[in-house]
């Protein structure tokens, strides 16, 4: 038997499956009358079949088909596919959500699912959603929510999360995220007793790093409770909900931002040759710069 007889016989054998699991689903003796798990021929059905899990009405609308539109366009993986389907999902172009900020919601995570190939729970459970806060002035900022399962995404994917949330608010009108000073000391008290209290973080940023990104981040980074530990310092703040240690922030934060900014600026720095709009990110360069002095042991 060929190679291509083989895959050919193989997809065959799993139509037929399916067709089997089908009929017993409908006799009614299962919770969902269907089967849940959809076949995915390609990375971008993947993609789609991931986030359909939460927004059913993303299933058969025709993302699939533009985002190897646009795989022909920029390349297959390039950033810039993530970003425009994050966009095109977010101005509701193939489908309708309930509000402006489910399908902001919504173009966050199919974005962020692309740059992780489809094959990581951190689209739908490490982002976990994403609110509206006001600023001190009144004006609105979006704020992300991790949990725990943003590890699987890897650092990179977590950060790149941010700058396609970042650039979606930025396209919709809200505002940067303007920090307290008690929020920038407890991004350091959280990050410190997460490392030294929960689990080593890969990459532990330096505390001048720490107040560097707190203080220059255009969202602000959040997260669900994770562990039974409260902060030691800094609780009962108004924008942060929980006084528990958040594994999703400090990950994203520590792991993601801190560790993989170099690697993000060329992200962005390609992007932007592209012709996207991002218009948040420029505090990165000096921030490499802080990151290198510490590698150099010059700090």
């Amino acid at each position: 038997m060929s190679t291509q007889e083989y895959f050919v016989n193989f997809e065959k054998k799993v139509k037929e499956a399916y067709e089997v699991a089908g009929k017993a689903r409908k006799k009614g003796y299962d919770p969902a009358d269907k089967v849940e798990i959809p076949l995915a021929m390609s990375m971008a059905e993947k993609v789609v079949g991931l986030i359909s899990t939460i927004y059913p009405q993303m299933a058969d609308s025709g993302i699939s088909e533009r985002i190897l539109e646009l795989e022909k366009d920029y390349g297959k993986l390039d950033p810039a596919v993530a970003l425009q389907i994050s966009e095109e999902v977010a101005k509701q172009k193939f489908c309708k959500f309930n509000s402006l900020l489910e399908s902001i919601e919504a173009g966050a995570r199919i974005g962020f699912a692309y740059v992780t190939l489809g094959v990581v729970s951190s689209p739908i459970e490490g982002l976990t959603e994403i609110k509206i806060f006001k600023r001190k002035d009144g004006k609105e900022y979006l704020s992300p929510f991790y949990s725990g399962p943003v590890r699987s995404a890897g650092g990179t994917g977590a950060a790149f999360s941010v700058v396609i949330i970042d650039y979606l608010a930025d396209m919709f009108g809200f505002s940067k995220y303007d920090p307290t000073e008690n929020e920038v000391k407890r991004t350091i008290t959280e990050l410190f007793d997460y490392h030294e209290r929960i689990t080593n973080l890969q990459y532990l940023p330096t505390e001048e790093e720490m107040i560097f990104l707190a203080k220059n981040l255009p969202v602000q980074v959040n997260g669900d409770a994770s562990e039974k530990l409260e902060v030691s310092n800094f609780k009962n703040l108004d924008r942060i909900e929980t006084n528990f240690i958040r594994s999703g922030f400090c990950l994203t934060i520590g792991e993601g931002v801190a560790q993989k900014a170099a690697k993000i600026k060329r992200y962005i720095d390609s992007l932007k040759e592209k012709g996207f709009k991002i218009n948040n990110w420029g505090f990165l360069e000096e921030f490499i710069e802080l990151h290198e002095k510490r590698d150099t042991g010059e700090v």
